[in-house]
C-alpha cells in the first residue's frame, strides 16, 4: 500500500508539473535563485544525459521491461520494511512518469536546473535517490548479518 501511495503521488505530481511546464514555458529558463536553480524547460529524447537520443523505442521497451520486472518484485517479496516500501514507490513513480512521457509526447520533459548538472526532473530524482538509498541499504543489512555483499 505504502509503494502505491509514493508511486501515485510522484508519478502525478511529476507528470502535472511536466505538463505545466510544457504548454508553459517550453524552452524557457526561469531564475529561481539566480545562477543556481533555474526553471529550464527542455525536451529530451534520450536517456539521462541525452545518451541514446537517437533509441526512442528502444528506451520505450527497455522501461516497460524495468517496470515490469519491478512490479513482480514487488508483489513476490513482501518481507520489507517501510522505508524499503518508501524506496520503491520512489523508483517506479518515477519510471511510470518518464515512461508516460515517452510514450505520449516522445521526449521527456526536463526542467529542474541547478546549472552544474544536466537538466531534470522530479521523476529522475525520485529514481536517483530511490536506487541509491536502497543499495546502501542493501549493503548495510548484508554487512549487519555478517555477510559482505562485495563478496560471492
Amino acid at each position: 500500500m505504502v509503494i502505491c501511495l509514493v508511486a501515485i503521488t510522484i508519478f502525478l505530481t511529476d507528470f502535472l508539473i511536466k505538463a505545466y511546464f510544457k504548454n508553459h514555458f517550453a524552452y524557457q529558463s526561469i531564475p529561481i535563485i539566480k545562477n543556481i536553480l533555474h526553471i529550464t524547460v527542455v525536451f529530451n529524447k534520450g536517456a539521462a544525459f541525452g545518451i541514446l537520443r537517437d533509441y526512442s523505442s528502444f528506451l520505450i521497451y527497455f522501461t516497460l521491461i524495468f517496470i515490469i520486472i519491478l512490479i513482480l518484485n514487488i508483489r513476490a517479496n513482501h518481507r520489507r520494511d517501510k522505508l524499503d516500501n518508501i524506496l520503491l514507490g520512489l523508483i517506479l513513480g518515477g519510471a511510470l512518469s518518464n515512461f508516460c512521457d515517452r510514450i505520449i509526447y516522445g521526449f521527456v520533459v526536463d526542467y529542474i536546473d541547478i546549472r552544474i548538472w544536466p537538466v531534470f526532473n522530479l521523476s529522475d530524482m525520485s529514481i536517483s535517490i530511490g536506487t541509491l538509498v536502497f543499495i546502501l541499504r542493501t549493503f548495510k543489512k548484508d554487512n549487519y548479518y555478517g555477510r559482505s555483499s562485495l563478496r560471492s
